[in-house]
């Protein structure tokens, strides 16, 4: 008779969310075979079937809220006799195939040895951030099954939770990445006892320093780049955005440089659309995209994060104070998703607020470029007559040099700086 298996007794965990269903109908499942994952605020476990059987029904689903005693799913039990018989079927089974059949290795002529330059696609785990990643204990299993550092994966479930699917594509992405030997041919960094020379602490990079490093060193290393410094005058600019600040002081809305430089970075994307693109895989076709969505770099305690304000082009002034606004909290409270942060065109990396003359930001790829803004500060400039006092803000553009060529960097940021110049220009 069908049997209705329930969640026992798990101690804390009371009214926690289904995470994860491990089992479909249909399948016949052993004895402390895991049946679903669940999750509290501060852990996860997975439940496990009190006996073997048929799975006949599911009574849960993800997202479903669950405590002791809540019905998991309709079991058709199956007694020990039968379990056992199948497992000496499988066993003769196995027994009989061709490989089995096989004379001993001994018998057999040596296989030829595999190639030495042949690379393992996956990492050497790092007991330390493999344990620390956000996954649960089946998923753990099943990257160490692959090899798979799961510090190193970037988990697409809920709250950053590492699914199957995520190391799957993980292990994906490093299989078609192509073999080498060499790699770029430079030696280890090497390990050094600091401690020799006094006191020391050692402190573990946040998941978001490792991740950013890594992509960023990826970035760094294949795409060629190139920067570009320049100057606009945002004396006008400035004026005008106090002005438009002091409008909305009492709405809470925060007119900030930024959002003018945003509308001013899209026009030169439409006014040099090869900026709007992006290189295929294969680095042979160039993708032009018709869409204008803006990276902001944000500075948050545990690294740099880039949420993507999207469709700048169709936003006021006031709409992206807004919306950036919101990112920015969002940000600094770790609540962004992974979706907020995909589908950038171009980003803008502002240090204006720390201070800074210029600096070389790194091409956010598969973008094609990016801007960095400095401190602005007053400087004398000639107007033809005499020397005045203008308020100066420095630009610094880099680009991938396989897509944008020097003169076309160059004239990016004049055009920048014209409609920086004059704020008028955001209308045409």
């Amino acid at each position: 008779m069908s049997k209705e298996i329930l969640v026992p007794n798990i101690g804390d965990f009371d009214d926690v969310e289904v995470i994860e269903v491990l089992v479909s109908v249909g399948d016949t499942i052993a004895a402390e075979d895991s049946l679903i994952s669940v999750e509290s605020d501060k852990a996860s476990m997975e439940i496990p079937s009190p006996e073997a059987g048929v799975v006949k029904e599911i009574k849960v689903k993800l997202g479903d809220r669950v405590s002791e005693g809540s019905l998991l799913l309709i079991l058709e039990p199956a007694d020990d006799a039968a379990a056992s018989k199948e497992k000496k079927e499988d066993s003769k089974a196995e027994a009989s195939t061709p490989e089995a059949s096989k004379p001993a290795a001994s018998a057999l002529p040596p296989k030829p040895t595999a190639p030495a330059s042949k690379v393992s696609p996956t990492a050497k785990i790092n007991e330390d951030s493999f344990s620390k990643a956000y996954a649960t204990p089946s998923v753990r299993k099943f990257a160490r099954e692959l090899g798979v550092d799961l510090g190193l994966v970037d988990g697409s479930g809920r709250k950053g939770r590492i699914t199957k699917e995520d190391v799957q594509g993980f292990v994906k992405r490093a299989l078609s990445q192509p073999a080498t030997s060499g790699g770029l041919g430079v030696a280890p960094m090497p390990e050094i006892d600091f401690s020799q020379w006094g006191e020391i602490e050692s402190k573990p990079l946040t998941k978001i320093n490792k991740l950013t490093g890594q992509f960023l060193h990826r970035n760094w290393v294949t795409v060629p780049h190139v920067t570009q410094f320049d100057e606009a005058d945002i004396t006008d600019m400035e004026a005008f955005r106090k002005e438009l600040g002091a409008d909305y002081k009492e709405q809470g809305i925060r007119i900030t440089p930024l959002v003018f430089m945003m509308k001013a970075v899209v026009s030169a994307l439409k006014k040099l659309p090869r900026f709007n693109s992006s290189l295929d895989a294969a680095g042979e076709n160039l993708i032009l995209k018709s869409y204008y969505n803006v990276g902001i770099a944000v500075d948050t305690p545990d690294g740099l994060v880039v949420p993507v304000v999207r469709d700048v082009d169709r936003k006021s002034i006031v709409d992206l104070a807004v919306e950036l606004g919101e990112i920015s909290i969002k940000a600094r409270d770790k609540r962004l998703k992974p979706s907020d942060m995909q589908g950038g065109c171009i980003t803008i990396s502002s240090l204006g607020g720390i201070g800074g003359t210029q600096f070389t930001p790194i091409v956010n790829a598969p973008e094609v470029a990016i801007l960095g803004v400095s401190r602005s500060k007053i400087q004398p400039v000639w107007n033809g007559k005499e020397f005045e006092p203008r308020l100066m803000l420095p630009l610094s553009l880099s680009y991938d040099h396989r897509v944008i060529d020097g003169a076309d960097g160059a004239r990016f940021t004049k055009f920048l700086s014209r409609v920086l110049s004059d704020t008028r220009r955001l209308l045409l």
